[in-house]
């Protein structure tokens, strides 16, 4: 009985539908999507409701002669907005047909990218009748609009530069922040890529924080990785606790990776300090399981990024370096700085790599800024590398980069001219510039940060270096006031250090026979016969040569008439008893002194 009330409701209903005057039937139905025939036929069963197995014949003639719908208008206007292929016959639809808000949604978006796309002027968009009408339709049908093509109305406002308090843009705003919980995740990303970078106002900051609350809420809904690239890029670094989840769900998904997607992953990681070892393994693991060509952007932003986290995989910049050494004579000029300070802070010295970054930087020296010249020489320093074209290479650096040290940064200044001295290429016009009282009073004056305290050892080193190795240099020189007040810092001794100090103490027959932590007005901390405890990170990766600040010291102290004894860190760790310890410092101070005496 119950079904059978519903069949006669239905019908009634759908009736009064049909003789509706037709001004007003117009009306009506121009919301319906359905035919009566349709509603009547829907297979939808109602829940709770028992159907009779009779079926129900209604006694009005078939509905093809009856029904009514918008949908064929609907469709025509919707195909002429995708044909359309200019701003104009985009905005004549809206003169030439009636359109839905939903439809002028789609219409200003089309527009908007027409307007991207053609390189047009906004100003000229926004100032026609025809755009402003579509705007007041969607501002009055606001609530008709597709969630899809809301989220991508306000991304279009956004590029057209509407001005924050528009009306029409804070009513899209305020219709997104109503249906936020009935958007769909992909929605939610999608308005996360844009909205980030835009939200200025206190309303637009609290849609924002909103975005961030559903999405950190929704996590688990993510099922791809480039959802999981997106987020971390627009939103990781604005809640630490959806960068968690969305650490958890890389490495998840981390298998399903594009290059692409790992890039851009490893950067939101780089960008916020994040060394999530777990998720960078699994990155790395899968990247190398990918085979196919990758974009020269890809490899140089992944060097990048595992350069910023110090994160050291070999097998990852081996293939990093062998896709980068045939691309290296198509690379631009700030490619191959970045591609070079990244191997650099990677302590990763390619022989053939750094060979054609150097040959390339010879061909295109005049192409290149100074600030991009001081960076691959202070890449070159740290890893202590000369390049076999090497006259070549520095007559062109020093030709182009003498003209710009006046103008020049002054601590970038310093970092050229410690590097030069690094590499044994300074001269003394480089060093009469750092070390002129006036310059290092200006850059000192006042500065008690780490980053003060840095500079000022640099400028001892370079001082050294203008006392013991420029012959040809008449000064000016670092004060010894400031000598001695620079080298006072205190430093904490690292185990390997305090080892052989304790070491040392038992060969000698006690403290008193000899000083540890001796300070120099070189820089360097040392003793007379100097032991120098070489740390793992003194050397370059996967190798025993020393970084380019280590290998001046050695060069400094010994001509300032020190006799080195190297304890390395791998000769170290393999000693386990005080007896094997204390015998391998006697070997190596005999063998120390022996050279010496042969010399």
């Amino acid at each position: 009985m119950a079904a059978r009330l519903i069949h006669r409701c239905t019908r009634h209903l759908c009736t009064s539908f049909l003789t509706v005057p037709a001004p007003a039937t117009a009306t009506v139905l121009t919301t319906c999507r359905w035919s009566t025939a349709e509603l009547y036929r829907s297979p939808a069963p109602l829940a709770g409701v028992r159907t009779s197995s009779h079926r129900h014949t209604p006694d009005w003639p078939p509905a093809a002669e009856h029904s009514y719908t918008c949908q064929p208008e609907r469709m025509k206007v919707d195909e002429l907005i995708e044909s359309a292929l200019s701003t104009e016959e985009l905005l004549q639809i809206s003169s030439d047909h009636k359109v839905t808000g939903n439809q002028a949604a789609a219409l200003l978006n089309r527009t908007c990218r027409q307007v991207v796309e053609q390189k047009l002027e906004t100003q000229d968009v926004l100032g026609d009748s025809r755009f402003q009408k579509l705007l007041n339709i969607v501002d009055s049908q606001i609530s008709a609009v597709w969630n899809g093509n809301l989220v991508s109305l306000l991304r279009s406002l956004i590029v057209m530069k509407l001005a924050a308090n528009n009306r029409v843009l804070r009513s899209v705003e305020n219709e997104i922040h109503w249906r936020l919980r009935r958007l769909s995740l992909k929605n939610l990303t999608s308005l996360a890529d844009y909205y980030t970078s835009y939200a200025q106002t206190d309303g637009q900051k609290v849609l924002l924080s909103d975005v961030i609350k559903n999405v950190e809420l929704r996590w688990t809904e993510i099922a791809d990785a480039k959802t999981v690239a997106i987020l971390m890029t627009k939103l990781g670094h604005l809640s630490g606790a959806l960068m968690d989840r969305l650490e958890d769900k890389g490495l998840e998904l981390a298998e399903s990776f594009t290059p692409d997607d790992t890039r851009k992953v490893a950067l939101a990681l780089a960008m916020q300090n994040r060394r999530s070892i777990p998720l960078l393994r699994a990155l790395s693991y899968h990247f190398m399981q990918k085979h196919g060509d990758l974009k020269t952007g890809v490899l140089i932003d992944m060097a990048f990024a595992y350069g910023k986290l110090n994160f050291q995989q070999t097998q990852v910049f081996q293939r990093l370096a062998a896709e980068l050494l045939p691309r290296v004579p198509e690379l631009t000029p700030i490619d191959v700085m970045r591609c070079t300070k990244s191997f650099a802070y990677l302590k990763w010295l390619n022989l053939p790599l750094f060979e054609a970054l150097a040959q390339y930087v010879l061909e295109h020296c005049d192409q290149m800024t100074g600030v991009q010249l001081c960076n691959i020489i202070m890449a070159f320093a740290r890893l202590n590398y000369q390049p076999t074209i090497g006259d070549a290479f520095y007559a062109k650096i020093h030709e182009k980069l003498s003209s710009a040290l006046m103008e020049m940064n002054p601590f970038l200044l310093v970092d050229l001219v410690w590097s030069l001295c690094i590499l044994q290429q300074v001269n003394p016009f480089y060093l009469s510039q750092v070390l002129d009282r006036h310059f290092f009073q200006r850059l000192t004056e006042g500065t008690q940060t780490q980053k003060g305290v840095n500079y000022k050892l640099k400028l001892i080193h370079v001082n050294t270096t203008a006392q013991l190795e420029c012959s040809d240099y008449s000064g000016p020189y670092l004060p010894t006031d400031c000598l001695d007040s620079w080298t006072s810092v205190t430093k904490k001794p690292s185990p390997l250090g305090s080892g052989v100090r304790e070491a040392l103490q038992t060969v000698l027959g006690g403290q008193a026979k000899c000083r540890c932590g001796v300070e120099t007005v070189y820089g360097w901390v040392i003793g007379k016969l100097a032991f120098v405890a070489r740390e793992f990170p003194n050397y370059t990766s996967r190798s025993r040569d020393l970084l380019g600040r280590f290998a001046m010291a050695r060069r400094h102290l010994q001509a300032a008439g020190f006799l080195i004894v190297d304890v390395p860190y791998y000769d170290w760790l393999e000693l386990k008893s005080e007896w094997q310890k204390v015998a391998y410092l006697k070997d190596k101070m005999s063998k120390a002194i022996a050279e010496e005496m042969a010399q």
